[in-house]
């Protein structure tokens, strides 16, 4: 940052941590969808199947989820904002480009597939959930897989811009103490 102030560089650093924490969780969310929560789903019947992801995505649809899921991309655009004159302003530009795109597949790809599983209604009574079944998993896992891959992406990003940040609160801090030492006052 090229502003000494340290009240704007700790909030910014705040800011950067706050960002690099909810990517993480996010990123830690589809990645364990990706992993184990598909695969094992993958060995349940249809009906199964269904309700259990029907469950899935009523219960994922809550305060604690929505304050990461949205977090990570407002404060991952703020942290941007605020670096947007650093050194490693592209190392947090990487990671909002990369997670926007996972928000934006979020968007346009998986929450349709997730209202159309929710509107198959009750699995008890589809006449075809095998039909339901494969209009939905493929599709939904294989995006989720590119969702995992880019906001762990973004993670990454966001821990080396927050590595660079905190090497160069060290250099800062270190110029001051130089100039501290050598004054006459400190003496």
């Amino acid at each position: 940052m090229t502003d000494n102030s340290t009240g704007r560089r700790t909030t910014a650093g705040g800011v950067l941590g706050a960002a690099t924490v909810a990517m993480g969780l996010i990123a830690g969310v589809f990645y364990i969808f990706a992993c184990d929560v598909m695969p094992s789903l993958a060995r349940s019947d249809d009906r199964v199947f269904i309700e259990v992801m029907q469950n899935i995505n009523d219960v994922i649809q809550n305060p604690v989820f929505f304050l990461s899921f949205m977090g990570a991309l407002a404060l991952t655009a703020i942290s941007a904002w605020q670096l947007r004159s650093s050194p490693y302003r592209w190392w947090v530009f990487a990671a909002l480009a990369a997670y926007a795109l996972a928000f934006l597949f979020t968007v346009v790809v998986n929450i349709p597939l997730n209202n159309d599983l929710a509107n198959a209604g009750d699995p008890a009574k589809i006449a075809d959930p095998a039909a339901v079944r494969e209009k939905f998993e493929d599709t939904w896992v294989a995006w989720n897989v590119v969702r995992a891959l880019l906001s762990t992406l973004a993670l990454a990003c966001l821990a080396r811009a927050l590595l660079l940040y905190g090497r160069s609160g060290r250099s800062y801090a270190s110029a001051y103490l130089e100039s501290a030492a050598g004054s006459s006052a400190s003496r």
